[in-house]
């Protein structure tokens, strides 16, 4: 009895085998949805910087528009999740994701088609951005709903009742299959550009988008039908939608008696609370509170891996990644172009490594102190790039920051799926998508700050500030990890080893 209850809570009740085809179509769907979002994420900068030019304008404020929504929506979008069966999610992100890369790809066609039109139709060119805005805004906010079904929900129902290392392994593969789209869906996206033509890039994103919308609901759907527990698991969220609908009217209809007995009351004693005078008031602050946004923050916050989830977000703070800002510094700088790409593929590379190493990792120092050692490895890789504003060669330093930021993708992305696993094990069923949503927000605030930033230190010779800014960051980071390691193991490292180990070394 005592040797069972060591055990974990997922040993307990032993599944039959997942059938390899149903897995084999979840990594399917999911790489044919993430190839059309990673797609967009490359050429979207692209496209701007033609429609206009001689100016950043357009791509930074795609950038601020897409993050910004992500930002402010992305709870709700985690709330909505939380209240509807997977059937009605998987429709609808499915649908709304490729319609909104349609309707991009076909606004961008419109755009590039004629370069003239800024200064010929003033209107059609502001339609034309704004629906690109839009769409590529609302894309982004499916794309979420997606990730948080897939990596929050469905890898978490489905490694139920089996070993430990199943979750493990299908979080790394997930992972892999993301690094695996952000590496060449640029390669295939660049050769379409620089041996057919930009309209064409754009063109083959809406046909992709309308090719292969039915392979994706088709295989997705496949895994919801051939996996019980995800049908079980759905049933049981739209009981629990039905009755909290039930009670949220039979509390409303108290809540408004409760409401008729308190004003007669302060009526009768008004001395006593002045501000209880003012049920208009009352009633707005008791709204603002009850609001969707305002209980999406509040059950974020009393999760324990808030820290985790926090130290993550703040990477996404950062100039020090293959992005727009710092691209455009190396190219600044005189390096060619090509390089630039080796760079960006060395540094996904690496990041795909990082798939293949967590599950080793996390079985043999567990989750918790694969993230602290992941994250330090991350700081201790950007040193080098603090050492690169240093270096008098330009060249030379380019060099050194590249190499920096690609070697500490090793331990980002391995960060990234220790924290992930910590809110899928830690964070109960009712709040995970809730939670997914809030964290997906957090890390959009920080990216929206990363472009602020930008537009505030433009100047190509002020890069280092902003590599001082991203580090200093990190560091946060590392700090408030660290902070959440000893608080819950109550040390950092095991010292008596280290020490040991020394002793034996002399």
């Amino acid at each position: 009895m005592d040797n069972e209850q060591l055990l974990p809570r997922h040993q307990y009740h032993h599944q039959d085998p997942i059938d390899t085809s149903l897995l084999a179509s979840l990594y399917v769907g999911h790489f044919l949805a993430r190839w059309g979002a990673r797609t967009w994420e490359f050429s979207v900068g692209l496209y701007m910087i033609n429609v206009w030019p001689d100016s950043l304008l357009m791509a930074a404020a795609y950038g601020v528009v897409e993050s910004a929504s992500t930002t402010l929506f992305g709870p709700f979008v985690g709330q909505w999740i939380d209240n509807s069966t997977y059937p009605k999610v998987l429709r609808i992100w499915l649908i709304t994701q490729n319609l909104s890369f349609i309707v991009a790809g076909v606004t961008v066609v419109g755009l590039l088609i004629s370069p003239d039109l800024r200064a010929t139709n003033v209107t059609a060119f502001t339609l034309l951005v704004v629906l690109t805005n839009l769409s590529g805004a609302l894309a982004v906010l499916s794309t979420l709903a997606g990730t948080i079904l897939i990596e929050r929900e469905w890898v978490v129902v489905i490694s139920e009742g089996h070993s430990s290392n199943l979750l493990t392994t299908m979080n790394s593969r997930i992972r892999r299959i993301d690094l695996i789209c952000k590496l060449f869906a640029p390669v295939v996206t660049g050769f379409i550009i620089s041996f057919v033509s930009l309209i064409a890039s754009a063109a083959s994103l809406a046909i992709w988008n309308i090719v292969s919308v039915f392979l994706q609901y088709w295989l997705l759907n496949s895994v919801y039908k051939g996996i019980p527990a995800l049908q079980e698991r759905s049933k049981k969220r739209g009981l629990k939608t039905n009755i909290a609908t039930q009670q949220e009217h039979a509390s409303s209809s108290s809540t408004s008696q409760e409401q008729l007995i308190q004003h007669h009351n302060t009526e009768e004693d008004l001395s006593e609370d002045v501000s209880s005078s003012n049920p208009i008031v009352r009633k707005l602050i008791q709204r603002v509170s009850n609001s969707s946004f305002i209980r999406a923050w509040r059950v974020y916050l009393q999760q324990d891996v808030v820290l985790p989830g926090l130290s993550l977000a703040l990477l996404y703070f950062t100039v020090l990644s293959f992005g727009t800002l710092m691209t455009a510094t190396l190219e600044w700088d005189g390096i060619p172009v090509y390089i630039i790409g080796l760079g960006r593929g060395i540094s996904a590379i690496i990041g795909i490594s990082a798939t293949f190493l967590y599950p080793s990792m996390e079985t043999r120092i567990s989750t918790l102190r694969t993230g602290l050692w992941s994250i330090w490895s991350q700081w201790a890789c950007l040193l080098a790039c603090v050492g690169s504003i240093w270096v008098k060669n330009n060249t030379a330093s380019a060099y050194l920051l590249m190499a920096g930021v690609a070697a500490s993708r090793l331990g980002l992305w391995t960060f990234d799926l220790s924290v992930i696993q910590q809110m899928q094990d830690q964070v109960s069923e009712s709040d995970r998508a809730v939670v997914g949503g809030v964290q997906n927000s957090i890390q959009s605030f920080w990216d929206l700050m990363t472009y602020i930033m930008g537009l505030i230190i433009s100047n190509p010779e002020d890069f280092w500030k902003l590599i001082l800014v991203s580090f200093w960051l990190v560091t946060i980071a590392v700090i408030m990890y660290s902070v959440h390691i000893y608080r819950v193991r109550k040390h950092l490292f095991h010292f008596e080893k280290l020490l040991m180990l020394f002793r034996r070394c002399v």
